[in-house]
């Protein structure tokens, strides 16, 4: 069998897509989350290249990837990744994903042939906002409009950049104006609806104290994925993988035995 150990590139609608293929066997698309790359799995990515095909992706805007032109939903990640897939001949792989990952695993699962799914710390479930959240957001918005008419384009951006890194997530205040369009219209899609036609067996792997995708999330995965497992990793969070990495072995082992070669 045919050992896969370049790094590749493919290019979907003009954009350079970077991605490792590496290891023998049935194929694992391994699906990083917001602000990663295809490294982000580490010790678990070395022990699934001894057992499978892994083909590791870097989504368009992160890693060694270019940005996409416009404002991607999961939509078209999903289908960035479909293409990928269907250039390099897969069929029924193995998914991944972790955190946004998750989502894409999540869309691309529903409504291809996969055999089976381990979403990890996934995002998918929208998550439920306080009035003064969106306080906080239609506040910001109104400054954007107002404070150039009274203080000028210069001090108004000035002021808006001052707001932003003092309310906005890490991961917001760290990307480019692109990519912060892209998380701000990604992490507002739910994607429950599509969870019941996921037909594959789901693993799902969670941080007991995960504060960006909490665990009443999985729990509602659990019930809405038709064959699915929840696995709790006492005392982790958002990184549940990183933070248990022994456990998510032996559960990976466990739940991919009869996948391996």
């Amino acid at each position: 069998m045919y050992d896969y150990t370049m790094d590749k590139f493919y290019t979907y609608r003009d954009i350079r897509l970077h991605y490792t293929d590496r290891g023998a066997g049935q194929t694992i698309l391994l699906l990083h989350g917001w602000g990663c790359n295809c490294t982000t799995f580490g010790a678990a990515q070395q022990w699934l290249e001894q057992h499978f095909r892994v083909i590791a992706v870097d989504f368009a805007g992160f890693g060694q990837s270019e940005e996409p032109c416009e404002v991607w939903g999961v939509e078209e990640y999903t289908r960035s990744v479909e293409a990928l897939a269907k250039a390099e001949g897969i069929e029924n792989p193995i998914l991944i994903g972790h955190s946004f990952g998750g989502r894409v695993s999540i869309v691309y699962s529903s409504r291809n042939s996969v055999r089976k799914v381990i979403l990890v710390d996934a995002a998918g479930v929208k998550p439920k906002r306080s009035m003064k959240y969106y306080a906080k957001v239609y506040s910001f918005k109104l400054l954007k409009r107002i404070a150039p008419v009274f203080l000028g384009k210069e001090r108004a951006q000035e002021l808006i950049e001052k707001r932003r890194a003092k309310s906005g997530s890490s991961d917001y205040n760290q990307a480019s104006p692109m990519m912060r369009a892209i998380l701000s219209k990604v992490v507002n899609e739910d994607l429950c609806h599509l969870m019941p036609k996921i037909v594959a067996p789901t693993l799902l792997f969670w941080g007991e104290r995960d504060t960006a995708t909490p665990l009443a999330d999985a729990k509602r995965m659990e019930k809405l994925i038709p064959d699915a497992g929840l696995v709790t990793v006492a005392g982790a969070g958002h990184f549940s993988f990183l933070e248990n990495m022994p456990l998510f072995l032996r559960v990976l082992e466990s739940f991919l035995g009869k996948e391996m070669c």
